[in-house]
């Protein structure tokens, strides 16, 4: 895919296959995702227009097997990580 051709970042996504906000389309390619100008790499979802990420607590788990989350507010800033 070029440049062009890349499909525009939602205003919210996630990781989890089983929520609404999931696009599998989207991490075709490599996302980073900014908050307040910091990059993160454990980001399990974000919010543009809310200004939000949950980021994952460790590797511990609640009893339906998924990461325990933090909510982090601030100006959220994603963004294809191969894009000049």
């Amino acid at each position: 895919m070029s440049d062009e051709e890349l499909p525009e970042l939602p205003d919210r996504l996630s990781v989890n296959p089983k929520s609404p906000h999931f696009n599998a389309d989207i991490f075709q390619r490599d996302i980073g995702i900014r908050i307040n100008g910091t990059e993160k790499t454990n980001v399990e979802e974000y919010c543009v227009s809310e200004g939000w990420i949950k980021v994952a607590v460790g590797k511990s788990m609640d009893r339906k097997g998924n990461p325990l989350t933090m909510t982090l507010k601030g100006t959220v800033e994603p963004f294809y990580k191969d894009r000049k």
